[in-house]
């Protein structure tokens, strides 16, 4: 199965590796390579994560509090956000209604 972005999880992902490579050199791609592998578990096993809504999961990263907030699609996985797990959930839920 793919998997595609709405523009505002491009950008989430995108804050937060240059956070955490502001942090410290080449956490951003360390950050980068949880993420990978976290993509790569949802898109094995879709539906394995946890049910947050009626229509979306969320998958977490190793080493970061981060997680994916996702939809299954009937052609792919849909990415609405790269949440930082320390912000209120507000923030991703009008993305995608």
């Amino acid at each position: 199965m793919k998997f595609r972005f709405l523009p505002e999880a491009s950008d989430d992902l995108r804050k937060a590796i240059e956070y955490y490579e502001d942090c410290q050199e080449k956490l951003g791609l360390d950050f980068l390579i949880e993420f990978d592998k976290a993509i790569r578990r949802v898109v094995e096993y879709p539906q394995a994560w946890q049910e947050i809504s009626d229509n979306f999961r969320r998958c977490l990263l190793g080493r970061f509090p981060y997680g994916i907030i996702y939809s299954v699609e009937s052609d792919c996985i849909l990415i609405v956000s790269v949440m930082n797990l320390h912000q209120h959930p507000s923030t991703w839920k009008n993305r995608n209604s």
